[in-house]
């Protein structure tokens, strides 16, 4: 399988919103209730204009300012399949802890059930983060998610968090990977 990396812009929010939704399904339906999903799905048209926004003000920094630096900015890059179908999504950019183990911070990575197994994972990893030392949170009964983390150098380092109660304060752990 093929994939083609890009920056996201403002005209990619809804069809980005609606694969992080469905990419959501699929990893999570172990851990949430279907009246998540559906509350999900029915904020579907606020978030895409959020993330509309958002993209739209990221083009807008990076044009003033003449750059655009993955890790750095808040990139949002995503792939699109040979159909042209967004597949995954990675972000990344300063961290946000108080206490965060480094300056870079992972701040979500997802994929389609239908690109598990073809290194667009890895792919969107590399896009986002290189080999910089960097950290990230997971939910801790993932073990998919683990496992490629652990795989790319990221280990627990003992911190711990709940989410919001929207998120029915599921339990999270920060992962941790040193300069290689």
């Amino acid at each position: 399988m093929e994939f083609t990396l890009h920056q996201a812009v403002a005209a990619d929010a809804d069809e980005l919103v609606t694969m992080h939704t469905a990419a959501h399904e699929e990893c999570y339906a172990h851990l949430l209730p279907p009246e998540f999903f559906a509350e999900r799905r029915a904020s579907l048209p606020q978030r895409i204009e959020r993330r509309r926004e958002h993209l739209a003000g990221l083009a807008n920094y990076h044009t003033g300012h003449g750059r655009s630096l993955p890790g750095l900015d808040d990139p949002r890059i995503i792939a699109r399949n040979t159909d042209g179908e967004i597949v995954g999504f990675a972000d990344a950019g300063p961290g946000r802890d108080a206490d965060r183990p480094g300056e870079l911070e992972l701040y979500s990575i997802y994929t389609l059930a239908s690109a598990y197994g073809t290194g667009l994972g890895a792919q969107l990893l590399n896009a986002a983060i290189g080999d910089e030392p960097a950290y990230l949170w997971v939910l801790e009964d993932n073990p998919r998610a683990m496992a490629f983390y652990t795989k790319h150098g990221f280990a627990p380092d003992g911190t711990k968090q709940v989410l919001p109660v929207e998120w029915r304060s599921l339990p999270e752990i920060r992962l941790v990977r040193g300069a290689k």
